[in-house]
């Protein structure tokens, strides 16, 4: 008997698990992604505005700007990365924002010189006519970086989502796009620890204000990750520590076994034929998916960017003070419990033998009903900052357990040829609906403090901040609504005549 044949064969049937590897590059990356966006919202307020003279518009102008180029990359995004390959597409997409990410650096250099001035200290002592051009000049500067930032991360997404259905069968999707999504909630948790801090310590040195080299500290990650990428990602059929059963689990929803020839090419024809940008419009599945992301992403984009703020304006937490950093570690600590999230879809399928859309929908309506629990966040905050932090983190957990989903539903639809582009267009809805909460979130918010605005019991700003959280709070609700009147039934997308797996 030939042992080491015996072996050899042990050792082909059992199964690699090298998706899982790729699994944690996605997760990784997206995690940088939410580490780039965060530094500016965790530091604009206590080392970045007392330098440039900025008010909340300025903040929600930049901010503003970056959602709404945001959501027009996210329509060229996705067709960029079906067209480029999810290798080189992804490579591009993070070299491009990291290199955004430092450019925000040289803001200040940028301003001083534009306005002639030699010092970081007359900008600060600054006052009248020259404080408002401080404020303009570098707001425009500020507004150039996170242009090239958005250009960049509105390809992380489409590219993610696309990786996943290349190595994931669809009945272990939307829990392994929970996993990496689950990075935008560990880059949210790492920030507060890491950039305030990062800010304070080279301020003190003495190196700028500290917040130039916090943007370049956490803008080189992304430069890191591209190495891990060229070695470690290639195409499943074409990746050496993918063995034969491994490659076999990821293809079971394209097994034809008993099928004709004539059958099977028909199938991987459908699976590969790419659907015209323009006619994925005419589909209601993308429409759904457009008013998913639109009603809810802008509701994620507001905790991401406002919080920090929100802390310090109403309770009086600096960003780099411990309470604040607890209290935001702890907010997006509690938002890990979306991992779990996207288990509940399976779970159903399971239990129930529904189809995967059924199952999700049935799920996202349950996620739906915990961010109703955001219009209690600013009256029980009068007992203790605690209230709201942890009913925004609930808030949280169930938007990324609809968002994993949402992106599970484009896999469940539509031909792999085409995941990016559909989620690149969702991007783009949910980019809109976040340009518009924060655009007139810092208008309201200057409005509410200066004319000492009342609603519900609340004036000033802690008014304006309970008008948002209950716009938060019913938005989800109205989502699940939309979608599922426009696809109240499983309906996988035909291309040359046959649905694809």
């Amino acid at each position: 008997m030939d042992t080491s044949a015996t072996v050899a064969d042990a050792k082909a049937r059992r199964m690699t698990n090298f998706r899982w590897v790729i699994c944690s590059l996605l997760f990784l990356a997206t995690t940088v992604n939410y580490m780039d966006r965060q530094v500016l919202s965790l530091t604009w307020k206590d080392f970045i505005a007392p330098e440039f003279h900025w008010t909340d518009t300025d903040y929600g102008n930049i901010a503003a700007v970056f959602s709404i180029v945001y959501a027009i990359a996210n329509l060229f995004a996705g067709r960029f990365i079906d067209w480029m390959g999810t290798k080189k597409g992804y490579l591009w997409a993070i070299f491009i924002w990291s290199a955004g990410a430092c450019l925000h650096a040289f803001c200040g250099w940028a301003t001083e010189h534009t306005l002639g001035l030699g010092s970081t200290s007359q900008m600060v002592s600054a006052s009248g006519a020259l404080a408002s051009a401080i404020a303009i000049t570098s707001v425009y500067y500020f507004i150039a970086a996170r242009i090239i930032l958005s250009i960049g991360e509105a390809g992380n997404f489409p590219a993610a989502v696309k990786v996943t259905a290349e190595y994931f069968p669809k009945k272990d999707r939307a829990y392994s796009t929970s996993i990496f999504n689950a990075g935008s909630t560990i880059g949210a948790m790492l920030a507060p620890l890491s950039i305030p801090p990062l800010a304070r310590y080279f301020k003190d040195l003495g190196i700028g204000n500290g917040w130039e080299m916090a943007f370049l500290v956490i803008g080189a990650l992304g430069f890191l990750w591209m190495g891990l990428w060229m070695f470690y990602y290639r195409k499943p059929a074409d990746n050496p520590r993918v063995n034969e059963a491994e490659l076999a689990y990821i293809e079971q929803d394209n097994d034809t076994a008993g099928e004709s020839a004539e059958k099977k090419a028909q199938v991987e024809d459908s699976d590969t034929a790419v659907i015209p940008f323009l006619k994925c419009f005419r589909y209601p599945q993308t429409w759904a998916v457009i008013f998913g992301k639109f009603m809810t992403d802008g509701v994620w984009w507001f905790f991401l960017f406002w919080i920090p703020a929100y802390i310090s304006d109403v309770y009086g937490f600096a960003s780099d003070s411990g309470t604040a950093q607890l209290l935001i570690f702890a907010l997006y600590a509690l938002t890990m419990l979306s991992i779990y999230g996207g288990k509940l879809p399976t779970i159903i399928m399971n239990r129930t033998g529904l189809n995967p859309y059924s199952a999700r929908m049935r799920a996202m309506f349950i996620f739906a009903l915990f961010p109703l629990l955001a219009l209690l966040a600013q009256p029980l905050g009068a007992y203790s900052y605690w209230w709201p932090i942890v009913i925004i983190g609930i808030a949280g957990a169930a938007h990324q357990s609809w968002s994993a989903n949402i992106y599970s539903v484009v896999g469940d639809m539509f031909p792999k040829s085409t995941i990016a582009t559909i989620i690149g267009i969702g991007g783009m809805a949910g980019g809109v609906s976040s340009f518009l909460i924060n655009f007139f979130s810092g208008r309201l918010f200057d409005y509410a403090a200066a004319t000492n605005m009342r609603f519900l019991g609340f004036e000033g700003k802690p008014a304006g901040y309970f008008i948002i959280f209950c716009i938060c709070g019913v938005a989800y609700l109205i989502g699940w609504l939309i979608m599922i009147t426009l696809v109240p039934k499983y309906k996988v997308i035909e291309v040359n005549g046959q649905k694809h797996n």
